[in-house]
C-alpha cells in the first residue's frame, strides 16, 4: 500500500465539533470578558453582541426573536417540545436518528399520540401528505442520514399548526424561509464551528403567540420557562440566559460569526459549504467502490455527507476509521451507530475544501488497509 504524501491541513472531518474558522483567536475584548459574570454590563453586552451578530449572518427578520438557551440543539429543541406542544394534534417526521428522538420524547415523555411519518436511511417521507392542522417537528438536515428537506416549499403558508424546525447542521448552509418556519433551533458546534453546551431558539410570532395563550399541563423544569405570568420573558432574546451561561463559549462564537461577517456573511458561508459538498462528491464519483446514502441529490446534505462502502461492514468501517486516526488525517469520522456502516464527512463552512480533496487518496490507502 502507497500512502499518500499530502495531508490536510487541518486534519478534522467529522460530524461533530468540526475545524475552527481559519486564524481562530480571541482578542483582548473577548479574553476580557472570561470569568466576568453574565450579569455584569461587559457580559450582557457581549452576550448582545453575539445575538446581534446571528441575527445578521441569518439575515432573521424583525418578526423573529432569538434567544441562547440552555443544552446545545437538544436542549432548545425540548424547551420548545415541552412549553407548546399539547394545543393540537402533532406530526413527527423522522429519517434519522434525532427526529426519531423526537418521536420518543412526544411518545414517551409528553404522553401525545402524534401522527408519525418515518422513512428509511437516506430517503424522506412524503412531506405533501404533511397534514398542517397539526403542529409539525422535523430536522431540516439529517447529519446521522444525510438527508434534508429539499426547501420550504412543502410547509404550508396558511398552516394552523406551528413548524418546528430542528436545523442545527442547515443554519448558515442554506437560505431558510423564516416565514415558514415558527420555531427553529441549532447550536454553534456545526456550521460554525463552535462549542457545544449552549443552544440557540428562534421564535416567530405564531410561536410567541402560542407560548402567551396556551399553558402546558405538565411540570416545566426552570431551565425550560419561557414566560412568565402569561407573557414572552423578553429578556432572554436580549442575552438574559436562563442560567449562567460559558462566556469562552460564547466568545469562540463571537470569533466564528465575525470571520464570517468578514468573508461575505451567508452567501459566502453557503457557497464555501455547496464547495466542500461537490468536493466529497467527486471523490464519490471517482471511485466504483463508494457511494453516497443518500442518492437524491435534491435531498442530500451539504453539510454531513454519509457515505457506503462496497463489502463494509462495521468491524470494517472501524478499522478504516483507526487507521486513519493513527495517520493523523481524519478523525471521527465513522457513520452513526444507528445509521448503516460507512462514513461521514463534514462539510461545514469552517472547513477548506482543499482539504477535503486532500482527503481522497487517504480514503483508497484506508480502503486497501481495511481489504488487507
Amino acid at each position: 500500500m502507497t500512502r499518500p504524501t499530502v495531508r490536510p491541513a487541518r486534519p478534522y472531518f467529522s460530524s461533530g465539533p468540526c475545524a475552527k474558522p481559519p486564524g481562530w483567536s480571541l482578542d483582548k475584548l473577548a479574553t476580557d470578558s472570561l470569568g466576568r459574570s453574565h450579569r455584569g454590563a461587559l457580559g450582557k453586552a457581549r452576550l448582545a453582541h453575539c445575538i446581534a451578530l446571528m441575527r445578521e449572518l441569518l439575515e432573521l427578520p424583525d418578526t423573529h426573536r432569538i434567544g441562547i438557551v440552555p443544552g446545545s440543539d437538544t436542549g432548545a429543541f425540548e424547551m420548545a417540545m415541552w412549553t407548546m406542544l399539547g394545543e393540537r394534534p402533532v406530526t413527527a417526521l423522522a429519517w434519522e436518528s434525532f427526529g426519531k428522538g423526537w418521536v420518543t420524547d412526544a411518545v414517551k415523555q409528553l404522553k401525545l399520540s402524534p401522527t408519525v411519518m418515518e422513512a428509511d436511511y437516506g430517503t424522506l417521507p412524503d412531506l405533501s401528505q404533511v397534514d398542517w392542522s397539526h403542529d409539525v417537528l422535523f430536522t431540516w438536515n439529517g447529519t446521522t442520514s444525510g438527508v434534508r428537506v429539499p426547501d420550504g416549499d412543502w410547509i404550508a403558508e396558511d398552516r394552523e399548526g406551528l413548524s418546528f424546525a430542528d436545523a442545527t447542521s442547515a443554519v448558515f448552509a442554506h437560505r431558510l424561509p423564516w416565514d415558514r418556519i415558527d420555531i427553529a433551533t441549532f447550536s454553534w458546534q456545526k456550521v460554525l464551528g463552535g462549542e457545544a453546551a449552549h443552544g440557540v431558539l428562534i421564535l416567530g410570532p405564531r410561536a410567541v403567540e402560542r407560548l402567551e395563550t396556551f399553558t402546558p399541563d405538565r411540570p416545566l423544569p426552570k431551565l425550560f420557562r419561557l414566560t412568565k405570568d402569561g407573557k414572552l420573558i423578553e429578556g432572554i432574546f436580549r442575552g438574559e440566559t436562563i442560567n449562567t451561561p460559558s462566556m469562552l463559549a460564547v466568545e469562540d462564537a463571537i470569533v466564528a460569526l465575525e470571520w464570517a461577517k468578514g468573508i461575505g456573511g451567508l452567501d459566502a458561508m453557503i457557497a464555501r459549504t455547496k464547495a466542500n459538498a461537490a468536493a466529497v462528491d467527486a471523490m464519490v464519483q471517482g471511485r466504483s467502490w463508494l457511494h453516497h446514502l443518500c442518492e437524491d441529490p435534491a435531498i442530500r446534505s451539504r453539510t454531513g455527507v454519509c457515505l457506503t462502502i462496497d463489502g463494509a461492514d462495521r468491524d470494517a468501517i472501524s478499522k478504516m476509521t483507526k487507521w486513519l486516526e493513527a495517520e493523523d488525517v481524519a478523525y471521527d469520522i465513522g457513520g452513526y451507530r444507528d445509521a448503516p456502516p460507512g462514513l461521514r464527512i463534514w462539510c461545514g463552512a469552517t472547513v477548506d475544501t482543499d482539504d477535503i480533496e486532500k482527503l481522497g487518496p487517504w480514503l483508497d490507502a484506508a480502503y486497501e488497509e481495511m481489504n488487507a
